[in-house]
Formats: C-alpha cells, sequence, structure tokens
C-alpha cells in the first residue's frame, strides 16, 4: 500500500507541475496576441485617455509577470476575473456551461464505454473473419472523419431527411429528462462515433497481444473454450492498456467537444470558448483553456491509477 500511495503522489507532483507549465503557455500566448486589449475592447473610435483608464483598470498596466501571479492565484480560488464584453463574472459564465459538457461527455461515455469494450472483446474473439475485417474497415472510417463531418452527415439523414432528432441541441431549463436526452442525442452520437472505434480497435490489440502468452496457449491446450480464454484469462491482464484508453478518450469527450458543440449550437464550454476567442474576450478564452487542461490532465492521473491498480507489475517499475 504504501508504495501505491507514493507512486499516486508522485503522479499527482508531475501532474501540478504539468499544470504550473500549461497555465504559464496559456496566459502568455493571451499576452504575445498582437495589438493592444483595451484598444480591441473599446474599438478604433477610443480615445487615448479612455484606453489608458480601461488598461488600469484591467490592470494591464502592471508587468505580465505580476499580473500572472494574480491571475494564477484567483483561477486556485475559482475566481477568473471579469468578462470583458459582459462584465460578468468569468466562474458565473463558465459554471452552467461546463454542468452542460459534463453532462453531453457523461451521455456519450455511458454508451461509448461499454459498446466499444463488448465490440473489442467480440473482434478479438473473431479475428481475421469478416466481421473483424469489416469492423477494422468501420473504425478506421470512423477514426479518419472529422467530427463536424459526421456531425453534418448526422444532421442530413437524422434530422433533415427523416426528422427523427433536432439538428440545433437547443436547452431548456423546463424540460424533461427524456427530452434533453432526445435534444443531445445527434452530439452525442457524433462522439460516441468517434470514441467507440478508438477504444474497440486498442481493446481488440491489447487482447490479441495476450494470445499470444504461454499461459493463454496452456488453457487452449487443456481444452477451455475461446470465449471464456479471452474473457477470464486475457481480459483481466488487458485493463491495464484499456483503463489508459478510456481514460484518454473521456478526456477528449470532455476537451475535444468544441467543434461538436458549434456544429450543433449546444450551450458548453466549447461553444462558450469560440464566442470568446471571436469577441477577443480573453478572461474567459484563458479560463476555459486551463479548465481542458485541468481536465485532461487529472483525468490521465486516474489512467495511471488505475493502470498501477490494475497491474501489480507497475507497483514496482525496475
Amino acid at each position: 500500500m504504501g508504495d501505491i500511495l507514493q507512486l499516486v503522489l508522485k503522479r499527482l507532483g508531475l501532474g501540478a507541475i504539468t499544470l504550473l507549465v500549461v497555465s504559464i503557455l496559456i496566459f502568455f500566448a493571451v499576452e504575445l496576441l498582437p495589438g493592444d486589449i483595451a484598444q480591441a475592447v473599446l474599438g478604433q473610435g477610443a480615445t487615448p485617455e479612455t484606453v489608458a483608464a480601461l488598461r488600469e483598470k484591467l490592470g494591464l498596466d502592471q508587468p505580465a509577470i505580476l499580473r500572472y501571479f494574480q491571475w494564477l492565484g484567483g483561477a486556485l480560488t475559482g475566481d477568473f476575473g471579469v468578462s470583458l464584453v459582459s462584465g460578468e463574472r468569468v466562474s458565473a459564465a463558465i459554471s452552467d456551461r461546463f454542468v452542460n459538457t459534463l453532462f453531453l461527455a457523461t451521455y456519450a461515455a455511458v454508451i461509448a464505454v461499454p459498446v466499444s469494450i463488448v465490440l473489442g472483446v467480440i473482434v478479438a474473439l473473431l479475428r481475421n473473419t469478416l466481421f473483424d475485417r469489416v469492423a477494422n474497415v468501420v473504425t478506421l472510417t470512423s477514426i479518419s472523419s472529422p467530427e463536424f463531418f459526421l456531425g453534418y452527415i448526422l444532421i442530413l439523414y437524422l434530422a433533415v431527411k427523416t426528422n427523427y432528432f433536432p439538428a440545433i441541441a437547443s436547452l431548456s431549463a423546463d424540460m424533461s429528462f427524456g427530452d434533453l436526452l432526445h435534444r443531445t442525442f445527434l452530439p452525442a452520437l457524433t462522439l460516441v462515433l468517434v470514441v467507440t472505434a478508438h477504444m474497440m480497435r486498442m481493446t481488440r490489440a491489447a487482447i490479441i497481444n495476450l494470445l499470444a502468452s504461454p499461459y493463454i496457449e496452456m488453457a487452449r491446450l487443456k481444452g477451455v473454450p475461446p470465449w471464456k480464454v479471452i474473457v477470464k484469462h486475457a481480459l483481466p491482464n488487458a485493463w491495464a492498456p484499456i483503463i489508459n484508453v478510456v481514460a484518454l478518450n473521456l478526456a477528449y469527450l470532455i476537451t475535444g467537444v468544441v467543434l461538436v458543440e458549434v456544429v450543433f449550437v449546444y450551450p458548453g464550454v466549447g461553444q462558450l470558448l469560440v464566442d470568446a476567442v471571436a469577441k477577443r474576450d480573453f478572461p474567459i478564452v484563458q479560463a476555459c483553456c486551463l479548465i481542458f487542461a485541468a481536465t485532461f490532465i487529472l483525468l490521465n492521473l486516474a489512467a495511471d491509477v488505475g493502470a498501477i491498480l490494475t497491474n501489480p507489475r507497475l507497483r514496482h517499475p525496475k
């Protein structure tokens, strides 16, 4: 238990250092953008006095390094500043949107994770058959297709031509849970098609890689049925790479939904980020990027911890 705790603490420390480096990149990448933020907010017709007053209000007259530490200190307490466009607190603007993004990611994950693992086991069981070849072609096509392309194809056939689902994922406070699932089905299905293909292929590869192991050959020589060899012998030892792949795809579901939310006009953090970039609302841009980075790093840490717990060999690295 002490070795596991030490490894987990080490991973947490590395994650904190990574997030610190990412925060530096996010803040100073905005600083390096051409033009004056105050001038961009007020427009070209603003007087020098008005621009100077806004710069002072936003703290832009202070050194960049000082403003970074102030921004980082506020971010650690959940205070990302004020929106330059609406004057609303950035944390308040993001909170509801982030809940919507988490719901969409959870909706897709609930469908994608069990389906991909089951399909991965099936294609590993039926490898080199017609079903395996068809599954490989379909998954490669899904992985190679951009999210926005898949989204528009689904809109064309499931919304425009058949009218089964709405093309725009508009939400309201008074809708029922069933109506919510119906309205968000197309963006969730778009995410499912992308991540299921990747997770299924990695599950298949992990299991097939283990099928050449001596203990698997021994189980076959004993006459154990093929499905039992995979489910009871190969799959438990394949959990470590599968958990890593699942965690990475869950991170993608949260951080990679920007294009999907834009296509379906879904009120999530991705749509908010795109709107903030168009309006040069940099506090919101910085906050969204930092939240995406923190989510990705935390899920990677969860993948590492899950792999350590499921694979005893990782607890004692050589």
